[in-house]
């Protein structure tokens, strides 16, 4: 029932925010009493914060095992890229609850989570470093504006990114590491034929 209640309300947190959410709407969506959710939850904030809590967890552990791979920079970067998009087809509504609802946590919950943000950035930007120190990105990028960028680019997917559109999540990958490890300036041998 603990994970009913947490599918429920992120489908509700998504479609009408947390605010606009009661947990009467909760339980009468699973037919359940309020009972039932204050057995698992001691309050809607705290249902907020498992769910946070689950999906950067979740996130980290799938980053931390693709950073302890023997592989280039650039590959376990196209990993962590390919790694986020690829996640929309099974949590792009807990992703957009994740990203748009944080500001609704209580100040001790916030901080931890963005604890936890700021440790899948970083590691982000040491993936960018040791590609530097190993002369597959340049050195006149700087580590820390690029895994910004990167994440800037891959987490607003969750807010436009349809998946009846042309593109699946794994071309929409593709698509994206292309872009932000060859970057868009044509090149004579990519372009030969266009």
């Amino acid at each position: 029932m603990k994970e009913e209640l947490i599918r429920q309300s992120i489908q509700l947190f998504d479609e009408k925010g947390f605010t606009n959410t009661s947990i009467q709407q909760i339980t009468d969506a699973l037919h359940v009493t309020k009972g039932t959710f204050y057995y698992y939850f001691a309050s809607k904030e705290q249902l907020l914060y498992t769910i946070h809590l689950h999906y950067v967890d979740e996130l980290l552990k799938r980053q931390q095992t693709i950073m302890n791979q023997k592989q280039t920079a650039l590959e376990k970067l196209s990993r962590i890229i390919t790694l986020i998009i690829e996640d929309m087809d099974d949590v792009q509504l807990e992703a957009r609850v994740f990203f748009r609802e944080m500001k609704h946590l209580s100040t001790e919950n916030n901080q931890n989570i963005k604890q936890k943000r700021k440790q899948f950035r970083l590691n982000v930007q040491s993936v960018i470093e040791q590609g530097q120190d190993h002369r597959e990105i340049s050195n006149t990028v700087k580590a820390d504006l690029a895994a910004f960028a990167v994440l800037g680019m891959t987490n607003y997917c969750y807010e436009w990114y349809k998946q009846e559109g042309t593109l699946s999540t794994s071309e929409l990958a593709v698509q994206y590491v292309e872009m932000i490890l060859k970057g868009m300036v044509a090149n004579e041998r990519n372009d030969e034929g266009s």
